[in-house]
């Protein structure tokens, strides 16, 4: 195989037929199920697979045992050509959207952790400067952000979180208060506002286990801080207003981020904290994709949602 060139610009590129030849071979479990897939006889694919080895100057199958197992170059190879062919599928829908001057609308995927007020919120910046894009909000679960944003169901998600799934990049927008929603006869409804400790002995309301969502998990640790362990309880309703989870269990409190006071006819109280903590919001999108829209949504979200000195 090929040494290593010490300059980009003299190292081959991909072709992005072989490339997508190569994941299907990756993902598949015989040659026989990727070729059926790619409708290729498995010659012409096995031959497509040793033109992308010669053309990158690496082995990535390893052929000395039954099936199909992935070299450490083929691995590196499959965890980059997903979003790379994605990307490239952008680049398709952008290009004919441009010539029939129908600009496909937007989409920007949230979790169920933050309303549809909030990302219209952490959007409308950028809608200003653009008046020519549309865009459509949708919730979207934690389990399917990566796959709706590789099938370009979504262009952008927003989520309560810090660390990066694998094929996408990402970036902290900002940063919101945390308040508490109780129902309105709950013994914390009286307080003017709520210490942190008063939270202690009372049930949370959380919308996935601890260990299973960064949210979760920021606020059990923020809990633990304040010196109690909360008694959690999954929410049964999913996708509603986090301020609804308090009706559906009339003796819980969640922590939520809509503005104080009181919601839903009356029925629910919103209250500060006397020491808020803060959560952050963060962006994902695919790599090697490009968006004017989305760059303007990234840079202006900081200044409307950062606390002073967070």
């Amino acid at each position: 195989m090929a040494e290593l060139s010490t300059s980009l610009e003299t190292l081959p590129i991909p072709d992005i037929r072989r490339l997508e030849q190569f994941v299907a071979v990756a993902e598949s479990d015989t040659l026989a199920v990727a070729a059926a897939r790619l409708f290729v006889t498995q010659q012409a694919l096995s031959t497509a697979i040793r033109r992308l080895e010669s053309e990158l100057g690496v082995t990535l199958f390893d052929r000395e045992h039954r099936g199909l197992t992935l070299t450490p170059a083929g691995v590196e190879l499959l965890r980059n050509a997903r979003p790379l062919l994605t990307g490239a599928r952008h680049l398709t829908r952008s290009v004919r959207a441009v010539a029939a001057q129908q600009p496909p609308a937007f989409v920007v995927g949230h979790s169920p952790a933050l309303s549809g007020a909030e990302v219209f919120s952490i959007i409308e910046p950028a809608l200003a400067r653009h008046p020519d894009i549309s865009v459509t909000a949708r919730p979207v679960f934690p389990a399917e952000f990566v796959d709706d944003l590789r099938s370009a169901r979504v262009d952008l998600v927003l989520r309560r979180g810090i660390d990066t799934p694998d094929e996408v990049t990402s970036t902290v927008v900002g940063y919101q208060e945390l308040r508490l929603a109780v129902t309105s006869d709950h013994p914390l409804a009286t307080l003017d506002k709520v210490h942190m400790s008063q939270v202690a002995g009372h049930p949370v309301i959380v919308w996935a286990p601890e260990r299973h969502s960064y949210y979760t998990d920021f606020l059990v640790a923020h809990c633990r801080r304040s010196g109690f362990e909360p008694n959690l309880r999954i929410d049964r309703v999913q996708g509603t207003p986090p301020t609804t989870a308090v009706l559906v269990d009339l003796t819980a409190c969640a922590f939520v981020t809509a503005p104080a006071g009181p919601a839903h006819g009356g029925r629910v109280i919103v209250k500060e904290f006397t020491d808020p903590p803060f959560t952050p919001v963060q962006a994902l999108w695919l790599s090697h994709t490009l968006s004017d829209f989305r760059t303007d949504i990234l840079n202006s979200a900081p200044d409307r949602l950062s606390p002073e000195g967070a």
